[in-house]
């Protein structure tokens, strides 16, 4: 039997850390960056993103169709649970957990104590909707 490779993965590559290039995101406030490592996430199919998330930046209640698994690569990533932001319902996780969340799960971010790093890793395509259209940076424009 024949196995199809997800575009993109059908030859050995490597990823280097210097090689990764951090964009803004229009979903995200402006000072938060992701990088694509691997995959498409616009597309149906696995992907690999990383977001970093400068101190004091919080990401409001929002959601993802698809479930994600999170990888706390640096810093600490506090996340909560809820429609609501909410301070004392956030919770510290530092490098090295991995975080599983459901889709439709609504969740916010908080970089409480300093810049974080996260890898997460799902398969897309990749959604996000806030639960306050006016927490939506890419309606702060219209």
């Amino acid at each position: 039997m024949t196995r199809k490779h997800q575009p993109g993965q059908t030859d050995f590559k490597v990823i280097l850390p210097e090689d990764i290039e951090w964009k803004s995101f229009p979903a995200f406030p402006s000072e938060a960056r992701l990088a694509v490592v691997v995959g498409h996430p616009a597309e149906a199919g696995p992907y690999v993103v990383r977001v970093k998330v400068p101190a004091g930046t919080v990401l409001m209640p929002h959601k993802h169709p698809e479930d994600r698994i999170y990888t706390v690569m640096s810093g600490v990533f506090y996340i909560g649970l809820g429609e609501t932001f909410d301070v004392n319902r956030v919770s510290p996780y530092p490098p090295g957990s991995v975080i599983v969340l459901p889709g439709e799960t609504w969740h916010f971010h908080w970089a409480k104590s300093g810049e974080y790093g996260t890898q997460v890793t799902a398969i897309g395509p990749l959604g996000l909707e806030y639960r306050d259209p006016q927490d939506d940076p890419r309606h702060r424009h219209e």
